[in-house]
Formats: C-alpha cells, sequence, structure tokens
C-alpha cells in the first residue's frame, strides 16, 4: 500500500487533461480536474491535492511516464514526501495498475471528450462508482473495502 500509478488522460484535440493516480495494492482510484491546462505546476499541485487525501503511510511512492507534465518532479517530492519514479519511455505495462484504470475511466470520459467542462465534484462522482465497482482482481470486492482493509492493517 502507498506505491501509486498516475497519468494523465488527455482530452479532445490535447485541449484538456485530468490527472489520474491508483493505489497499486489496493486498487484506489483517484481523478483530479485540469479545468485550466496541464502545466507542470498545475499537474504538481493536483497530484500533491490528491496525495493529502491519503495518510502518511498510504502515500509513498508515484511512479509516471516520460511525460513532461512532471518536469517539476522534484517539486512534488518536496511538498508531499513521496518519491517519484518514472517508466520506461514506451513501456506502459510498467504501470499496468494505472493502465487497466485509465480503461475504466474512459467509460465515463470516452476519448474525443473536453475534459476541462468536469469540475473536481463531477471526477469524484466518477471516481466513487469506480471504485464501488467489484472486481476479479479484488477477489470480487471493490477498491473501496481493499483499500480501508490495508488502511485498517497499516493502522493496526
Amino acid at each position: 500500500m502507498g506505491h501509486l500509478e498516475g497519468d494523465l488522460i488527455i482530452g479532445n484535440a490535447g485541449a484538456s487533461a485530468v490527472v489520474t493516480l491508483i493505489d497499486r495494492a489496493t486498487s484506489l482510484g483517484m481523478l483530479g480536474s485540469l479545468q485550466h491546462g496541464y502545466t507542470a505546476d498545475q499537474v504538481v499541485l493536483r497530484i500533491e491535492q490528491l496525495l493529502r487525501r491519503l495518510p502518511p503511510g498510504a502515500r509513498r511512492t508515484v511512479t509516471w511516464d516520460q511525460g513532461r507534465e512532471m518536469a517539476h518532479w522534484a517539486q512534488l517530492e518536496e511538498l508531499s514526501g513521496v518519491s517519484v519514479y518514472f517508466a520506461d519511455p514506451h513501456a506502459p505495462w510498467q504501470r499496468p495498475v494505472n493502465e487497466n484504470f485509465n480503461g475504466l475511466v474512459r467509460r465515463w470520459l470516452p476519448k474525443g471528450t473536453d475534459l476541462s467542462i468536469y469540475t473536481q465534484d463531477d471526477l469524484e462522482a466518477i471516481t466513487m462508482q469506480i471504485n464501488s465497482i467489484p472486481r476479479r482482481s479484488l477477489g470480487w470486492d471493490c477498491a473501496y473495502k481493499h483499500h480501508y482493509d490495508a488502511l485498517v492493517a497499516l493502522t493496526g
């Protein structure tokens, strides 16, 4: 628990994006709105805001692809206390949990969608639905239950 994978889902014509983060062990996913663009500064601040929702023991590392949106990764490490790692270029199999999560997210945010119209509240509603889906990889539990059980084990 606490080892996350992240990425951006890019909207129509590359004009908008949404941050995706998911815990590797529990499959708990989070989405972050980037309504005003996706510069490195904006992405780092949104990721840091998402990470603050997790207790310190549940935020240890973030693995990202080679996108320029993480140019300020050192700032993210300083703000959040996580270690940032990068997958090899063109190697999505090094972040498989995130790739699967992004596929689930695309059911609600199809390719070609203007993602800037989605508020953080809209994305929270989508996240709630996704994290409530029973998954075979979690023994037919949902990510919320898996994450809760891991938190209890972490504090107990």
